[in-house]
């Protein structure tokens, strides 16, 4: 059991200057973001971060705010996707910007005084045609959130026990659920409801095939793009195809080859703050798998009792597993790890290794040998165990 409404947040390089304070505001021109926020302290960090994007983006903009306010200006070439980000992803919100002067307000309430999680109820934004008609366009999502919370309904615990056994590797557990009468009837509630949800954003995408909104829909309304979805490009305009969603969309169906490619060396921190070259974990390995994964995704964390047995029957003869959380919150990813127990090097990422490999979705995997090539990416399960085999028996 899964949620797809997860959104993806990402960054790549804009055609845009941006700043913190005016610059001809207001003008057709320019844009000019203008902030009210109530219930945030006063001099918290405001970043302006790309959307839509299917990367880990990095801020174009930071301010902090004054008496709740905050202000970024600047200029773009088409409209754009960003989230306006609060401290360190406290919380944020998504706004469609264009050339002309937008209005946000909202209140924000703290909902987790562990992480500091911030909620904001009462957004209002103004002045801005695009962000109203993808709102419009959007609508239907409320009606996929009621679905998915009426089929869940009543199978909570069921959830929790499948849950259970599936991060324990209990693949007996696993088959008895799944044989119940109860699970069958979820199984087949969910189908449906995955169905509607494609259906649903096939028509939105062909819609607007002519234009950039077509490729831009194809990056939010779904988490990462595959092969099998060329045809849905294919079928737009030359102007949606060169747009600047268009050819984010081309160069995720489309990727360059990495298999071949020599791994740089990067310096992330483990558990404990210090800093790891990552060649001294390569030193002295046959084959090392890089995993890509994150602490709130769930099908990485599936994959973990695989790769712990995989991890058991290849690590004596010279394997070597490398996760890396792509997670924004270290203490999220510290208690993953120790939820997990992992028995293998683990560092988080600071933007760096993530965009190197260009990962857009996970768990993704790459499996190096012992002179720092890639030859072969992700690998997960049978497949991996199988490769293994292959190279080491």
């Amino acid at each position: 059991m899964y949620n797809i409404m997860n959104t993806i947040y990402g960054v790549c390089l804009l055609l845009l200057v941006v700043s913190c304070t005016g610059k001809t505001p207001g003008s057709k021109e320019n844009f000019e973001l203008k902030g009210k926020i109530s219930g945030v302290d006063h001099g918290m960090t405001v970043k302006l971060v790309p959307g839509a994007t299917h990367s880990d983006e990095k801020p174009v903009a930071v301010t902090t705010l004054e008496n709740g306010s905050f202000t970024f200006t600047g200029k773009l070439e088409e409209p754009r996707m960003f989230y306006v980000v609060f401290g360190e992803y406290r919380g944020m919100i998504p706004v469609m910007l264009e050339n002309s002067e937008v209005n946000l307000s909202a209140t924000a309430e703290t909902i987790n005084t562990e992480t500091g999680r911030i909620s904001f109820s009462g957004q209002k934004i103004t002045g801005s045609e695009t962000h109203e008609y993808y709102q419009e366009q959007t609508a239907f999502r409320k009606e996929l959130d009621r679905d998915y919370a009426a089929y869940h309904e009543g199978t909570e615990q069921l959830a929790k026990l499948y849950g259970k056994a599936r991060n324990e590797g209990n693949r007996a557990q696993m088959d008895s659920i799944e044989a119940t009468a109860e699970w069958k009837e979820f199984e087949s509630r969910e189908n449906a409801f995955f169905d509607k949800v494609k259906a649903k954003n096939s028509q939105l995408i062909s819609a607007h095939k002519d234009s950039w909104w077509g490729p831009f829909f194809m990056m939010t309304q779904y988490s990462y793009l595959t092969p099998d979805q060329r045809p849905v490009f294919e079928q737009f305009s030359d102007e949606a195809r060169n747009s600047y969603y268009g050819q984010l969309v081309h160069e995720e169906l489309f990727p360059k080859a990495v298999i071949g490619k020599q791994v740089a060396g990067f310096r992330l921190q483990d558990r404990e703050g210090q800093p790891v070259e990552t060649k001294s974990v390569f030193s002295g390995k046959k084959y090392i798998l890089i995993d890509f994964w994150a602490s709130w995704c769930a099908p990485c964390r599936k994959e973990i009792p695989n790769l712990k047995k995989a991890y058991e029957d290849f690590a004596p003869e010279g394997f070597e597993i490398l996760s890396v959380s792509i997670d924004k919150k270290q203490e999220a990813w510290l208690k993953a790890l120790q939820e997990e127990d992992m028995q293998w090097p683990n560092l988080i990422d600071d933007g760096t290794m993530s965009g190197e490999f260009k990962v857009r979705a996970i768990p993704a995997t790459f499996l190096v040998d012992e002179k720092g090539t890639i030859i072969a990416e992700n690998l997960r399960g049978e497949a991996l165990d199988e490769k293994l085999k292959e190279l080491l028996h």
